[in-house]
């Protein structure tokens, strides 16, 4: 009897590993429809990783979002599956134990079925406790091992692992290619290791298409007996996405597996519908670049789901670098000539900080580290002189134990600067605050929500659900899509004139005139930044473009205007592709004032603060 091959649809994922955003509410539940009637699919990914982040990002209320969205699979006998940070929950950094606990309380409430658990470091400690709690909560526990290539990620090292998953209680068992860079045949091999342990269990595979292995992959666990294959579609599939589920379906239908069939009315309006939102606002945060396959991928190893926002924040990044260009006399980058010193960057700093699983939050991790490192380099500093305190965490062993040493150059660092290495579990290291966000809201006469979703919401992105509550958010994403359409809409350079002449006063003059980029940048007064606040003292540069916070999390207290600080002390952080850049004190004083806003957008250099010298 042929052996069945079941599909899921990573619905989700497509969108993360295209660009920025995630459809809205309304255009999920219009779409879900369609998707249902393509009948090749017994599972959806609906939601978790950055869904619910980016949701908040632009406005909008994520608990709705996911209620509303995994409804109608629910009715069609659909299974629907979330992206799963284990520690992390489903935020850059670590979680409280109590957070945790209620985030598959939540999740399981507003219909989601299985929770996809991964740890970047494949550290069991962090996974198993999340396989627990998603049980738990009536759950299916699925427990990822992140699939990645290097000396220490052997087959072994992948069977030993799904060993003690499937020992903790894990139902089923997934292969999260996330980069595309697991060799076929050693993925096969895993699969075949695993159901050697367990037949019956079910094995799940996951992979990217960016460096081109993945359709050799999918073959390959198929024919070791994988059960689900994770696909995309059109026009979102390929590039740094996933396989498209018409050439999958008939790659296995060839083999001699028993597949669904694909109702190609409904695949072509899914499809269209698809197009509709990218055209809506989608497309203009979508890299022409992440619809091409990139065999460069192969050597940095970066995922689908971080090259879709990656090349979006590149953007920035290049701005930024080229305007300090420019001012020190030094010819300009091209993003080509960027995107090749960031990922070779990342080849030389992924073994120095011990081979962790390039994927969230490690892949940001390792790939701002080598990023931060480049342009540092490229303005003549040291490498190493600008790394994120939630990266030292990585480093030290905070977020679990690294597959590999770290380099001595890096241990030599953190002694220097007093800084200790763990091997404890990382569990200890964040205390319950659940009761501090649920003070907090009461304060602000915020509702918890139904099954206290609002609440899990606010404490695991506190500051973008702040945003989001405040209007902030919506208004921001609003500014910046009208920005992007303007730029897209307007004239070509080569159309639109370089001078005029104007005539004052009987006297002919010639004007030039330059263009966006060209431009001269405009003051932060000049783009309605608030003006400086009285103070006296020195002022504290920000070390970086992005989005100023006093704190990062509830726990911490912000430095009040009169308060003494110490050199060395945190003052601040700056908020950059998605980590939290600490700001110390350079010397003891006094701060005297703070001269943007929570959460308000900054350019490298601008001043924020103010200390008096004592």
């Amino acid at each position: 009897m042929e052996r069945e091959v079941k599909f899921s649809l990573v619905f989700r994922d497509m969108w993360q590993s295209a660009g920025k955003y995630q459809p809205r509410v309304d255009q999920l539940v219009k779409v879900a429809p369609a998707i249902i009637r393509m009948g090749c699919f017994d599972r959806v990914e609906t939601n978790g990783g950055g869904f619910e982040q980016v949701n908040l990002l632009y406005g909008e209320n994520p608990n709705k979002s996911v209620r509303e969205w995994t409804k109608p699979f629910h009715e069609a006998g659909i299974q629907t599956h979330m992206l799963d940070r284990a520690l992390n929950g489903l935020r850059m950094s670590p979680c409280p134990k109590d957070l945790r606990q209620l985030f598959y309380k939540v999740k399981k409430a507003q219909g989601t079925d299985i929770t996809r658990i991964f740890c970047g470091l494949n550290d069991a400690r962090n996974v198993i406790p999340s396989i627990q709690y998603a049980k738990e909560a009536g759950m299916i526990a699925q427990a990822s091992l992140c699939i990645t290539h290097s000396p220490i990620h052997t087959v072994e090292y992948y069977v030993d692992l799904a060993k003690q998953f499937i020992e903790a209680g894990a139902e089923e068992i997934c292969l999260k290619d996330m980069a595309g860079i697991g060799r076929p045949v050693s993925c096969g091999k895993i699969v075949a290791g695993i159901k050697a342990i367990k037949k019956d269990i079910v094995v799940q595979y996951h992979s990217h298409a960016g460096p081109g292995f993945n359709m050799a992959s999918i073959l390959e666990v198929a024919e070791a007996g994988c059960d689900y294959i994770d696909c995309g579609m059109a026009p979102l599939s390929w590039g740094t996405g996933h396989a498209d589920i018409i050439a999958v379906q008939e790659m296995l239908k060839d083999a001699g597996f028993k597949v669904k069939d694909i109702n190609m009315e409904a695949y072509m309006e899914v499809r269209t519908q698809i197009q509709e939102m990218c055209d809506d606002f989608l497309g203009y945060y979508i890299p022409e670049l992440n619809h091409i396959n990139n065999s460069l991928l192969v050597k940095p190893g970066l995922p689908g789901g971080m090259m879709g926002s990656l090349m979006t924040d590149l953007e920035d990044n290049l701005k930024s670098l080229n305007k300090w260009k420019v001012k020190n006399g030094q010819p300009e980058l091209t993003t080509d000539q960027l995107l090749v010193k960031l990922f070779d960057e990342v080849a030389y700093v992924w073994p120095k900080v011990g081979y962790p699983c390039l994927v969230t939050p490690f892949s940001q991790y390792v790939k701002n580290l080598a990023l931060m490192n480049v342009i540092q380099m490229e303005k003549g500093k040291e490498r190493w002189s600008m790394i994120a305190d939630n990266i030292w965490d990585m480093i030290l062993g905070k977020s679990g134990q690294l597959p590999g040493p770290v380099a001595q150059e890096l241990k030599d660092m953190a002694k220097a600067e007093g800084r200790e290495f763990e091997t404890n579990d990382p569990q200890g290291y964040y205390p319950d605050d659940l009761e501090d966000y649920k003070k907090k809201m009461q304060e602000k006469g915020w509702e918890l929500g139904e099954d206290l979703e609002e609440l899990f919401e606010y404490s695991m992105h506190p500051s973008q659900y702040e945003a989001y509550k405040s209007g902030k958010a919506k208004a921001d994403f609003e500014k910046d899509l009208a920005e992007r359409k303007a730029k897209k809409n307007a004239p070509a350079a080569a159309d639109m004139p370089k001078s005029i002449k104007v005539s004052v006063n009987g006297q002919t003059y010639e004007v030039n005139i330059a263009y966006g980029a060209e431009a001269p940048a405009a003051t932060n007064a000049a783009a309605g930044a608030p003006v400086a606040a009285a103070g006296e003292g020195e002022d504290v540069l920000a070390p970086l473009e992005g989005k100023f916070f006093r704190t990062k999390d509830a726990q911490e207290q912000p430095i009040a205007v009169g308060q003494e600080v110490k050199a060395g002390d945190v003052i601040g952080y700056i908020e950059a592709m998605k980590t939290y850049n600490a700001i110390r004190a350079d010397f003891d004083g006094i701060l005297t004032a703070v001269l943007v806003n929570n959460g308000d957008s900054v350019e490298e250099d601008d001043p924020i603060i103010k200390i008096a010298r004592k």
